[in-house]
């Protein structure tokens, strides 16, 4: 079987068209090279042509030696993505700037909103302990109406920093004593939860020392 030879013909054309070369004599006369040579690239010999050769063709084409290859003989180079416009850098950088602006303004938002939840973050749970403590009292009833708000302050990476009522080491970055003294390390009980968002303290645990009475 007989191969076929490749036809390049279309590819030539359309490149020496957007470098404004009219016929195959204009382009030879602007590379300095014989017009056997762009039949031999137009039936895929490229690699078969000297490397002088063809840089002067692609400059003749206004392209680089990788275009060059890139189209009469594909697979042999690997094209690097073209450099971002001064448009596109311009998009990239109001993208960033936007981005940022974005986080800050939800950061903002979230702070904003826990100033209107810090009477409740700091109340609630005590008042739920007392109501699960006694399951007559109305209040009871409640609960469940919190939900949404827990779950907000869960997604938003809000946790308290120890349930009410719990005894831990006492720890004043984190612990505010509301009676008593306490030294470092000595068992405090809580009384109102604090609460932390990641790294950042929000609000300190309000707690008694271990025993004494409410």
């Amino acid at each position: 079987m007989v191969s076929k030879i490749p036809d390049y013909a279309p590819q030539l054309q359309c490149l020496m068209q957007q470098a404004g070369l009219e016929s195959d004599r204009e382009l030879s006369q602007t590379a300095g090279v014989g017009e056997l040579q762009l039949s031999r690239l137009r039936r895929g010999l490229a690699l078969q042509m000297s490397a002088d050769i063809l840089l002067k063709i692609s400059q003749a084409l206004k392209i680089s030696l990788n275009e060059l290859l890139a189209t009469f003989a594909p697979g042999s180079v690997k094209l690097e993505p073209p450099a971002p416009t001064a448009i596109e850098q311009e998009y990239q950088r109001l993208q960033a700037t936007l981005d940022l602006q974005r986080s800050s303004l939800m950061e903002e938002f979230q702070l904003s909103s826990l100033q209107i939840l810090e009477s409740w973050m700091l109340q609630w749970p005590t008042a739920a302990r007392k109501a699960q403590e006694n399951q007559q009292l109305p209040a009871v009833k409640l609960l469940p109406l919190m939900r949404p708000v827990e779950k907000l302050l869960q997604e938003w990476g809000v946790e308290a920093i120890a349930p009410v009522g719990t005894s831990i080491p006492y720890n004043p970055q984190e612990h505010q004593l509301l009676a008593g003294t306490a030294q470092p390390g000595e068992q405090v009980t809580v009384r109102y939860t604090g609460y932390r968002q990641g790294e950042k303290l929000l609000y300190r645990a309000k707690v008694i020392p271990a025993g004494a009475i409410d």
